[in-house]
């Protein structure tokens, strides 16, 4: 754990994410750009990186994939949590019809960069895919926003069944102008090759194990480039 220091909030609420996890939404704001991550602490446990999914309140959502994700699920309103940041660089907004992609836990990357679009006018339309209904994340949070949603799911169970690319070729309406994507490095490569292909600006964001977030233990090393110094976000052409 970092010797940075952390300011300190409580829960305020949580939404249930079906069985990927939970939202947490804090009792405080945090000015950060969309695509930045903070490091949250809960002593004694652990210090994790999670995306800022709103700066106001303080959201992190969390897919419960191990023992400290576990510990986060289970806080309750009025538990305290650690965090320090914002860092790393985020997404800049571009065009007027963005299309964001996120798979899994990737959708709390790009619902601030939804936030901030939307009041400009843009029409954003977001595919979220995940492999079964129940591991869906933050539908609710883009629907909230007046997103075009559409869904993708391995099975079948929810949406269209197959993978978000799929679903972004069955979209409806304006062809779009800049892609953003959060999630799996497999599906992230794919977008790449996909706007490539297209001759569409995309930028992509990166996920590592991040112990400093600060770019001092090396631990989140993508080639050449620190995730959490350099990234987490990237033009996606780092992937080809």
């Amino acid at each position: 754990m970092s010797s940075q220091p952390h300011t300190v909030m409580r829960v305020a609420d949580l939404v249930p994410e079906g069985a990927a996890g939970v939202t947490l939404i804090l009792d405080g704001a945090l000015d950060c750009q969309p695509g930045q991550f903070i490091m949250a602490w809960l002593p004694g446990i652990e210090e994790r990186p999670f995306s800022v999914m709103d700066d106001a309140p303080l959201s992190l959502s969390v897919a419960h994939v191990g023992p400290f994700t576990h510990a986060l699920c289970l806080l309750q309103p009025g538990d305290r949590l650690w965090l320090r940041g914002p860092y790393g660089h985020g997404f800049a907004l571009h065009g007027a019809h963005p299309l964001l992609i996120a798979g899994g836990s990737g959708a709390a990357g790009l619902t601030l960069l939804a936030k901030r679009a939307r009041p400009r006018g843009d029409q954003v339309s977001v595919v979220l895919g995940a492999r079964t209904a129940d591991l869906l994340m933050l539908r609710w949070r883009y629907e909230e926003l007046g997103c075009v949603v559409a869904i993708a799911t391995d099975d079948g169970s929810c949406g269209l069944c197959g993978t978000a690319l799929d679903a972004c070729n069955a979209l409806d309406g304006p062809q779009h102008d800049v892609l953003y994507a959060c999630g799996p490095e497999p599906m992230l490569r794919a977008v790449a090759r996909y706007a490539r292909d297209r001759a569409l600006p995309c930028w992509v964001s990166l996920e590592r194990v991040m112990k400093c977030g600060i770019g001092v233990c090396g631990s989140c090393h993508c080639g050449e480039r620190l995730v959490c110094a350099d990234g987490p976000v990237f033009a996606s052409s780092v992937l080809l």
